[in-house]
């Protein structure tokens, strides 16, 4: 099965927060209302550098597909 790479996801427990899911590595969930990101797993091939560079481009994607997905909602 092919995947997206990135997801919406939203949950009434958490009313103001917006989630997106990164699927490829590394996976991890970005709430976008704080940019708080939680790792699904270990970046073990990565020093923290690579990392931190990576995760900078990565969160701008996600912000990328959010925007890209409301505007297509709101179509």
């Amino acid at each position: 099965m092919d995947l997206p790479k990135f997801l919406l996801a939203d949950n009434t427990d958490f009313p103001d927060d917006i989630f997106v899911i990164h699927l490829d590595y590394p996976r991890f969930i970005i709430n976008l209302k704080d940019d708080e990101v939680e790792f699904l797993e270990e970046a073990e091939d990565l020093d923290e550098g690579e990392l931190n560079e990576e995760m900078e481009m990565l969160i701008s994607l996600a912000n990328d597909f959010y925007d890209r997905e409301v505007k297509l909602y709101e179509e």
